[in-house]
């Protein structure tokens, strides 16, 4: 046997170090209001299974917003398209 090591990574912020060591760990991690993100999900199910009374269309957003609507889904654990019906159901039903 050589004795070498694993190598290990090189992180450019102490941010990309944490997230790198939460996606490498087991440990359940407590969500910042849960029940606020509980309920937007809900509301996302429910939209999901009510599909029949749906119309699907189609519109143009800018580049940048849709970047920044995907990173707030996929923090979420959503499809960006459910986030931006919720965002639009929950602008409609105010």
């Amino acid at each position: 046997m050589t004795g070498k090591t694993e190598p290990q990574p090189i992180f450019d912020s102490e941010e990309e170090r944490a997230e790198f060591e939460f996606h490498d760990s087991d440990e359940w991690v407590s969500v910042e209001n849960f029940d606020e993100q509980r309920r937007r999900l809900e509301l996302a199910a429910r939209q999901m299974l009510e599909g029949s009374a749906r119309q699907q269309i189609s519109i143009s957003i800018s580049e940048r917003d849709l970047a920044r609507l995907k990173t707030r889904a996929a923090e979420k654990g959503i499809p960006y398209e459910t986030l931006i019906d919720s965002i639009l159901h929950e602008y409609a039903e105010a």
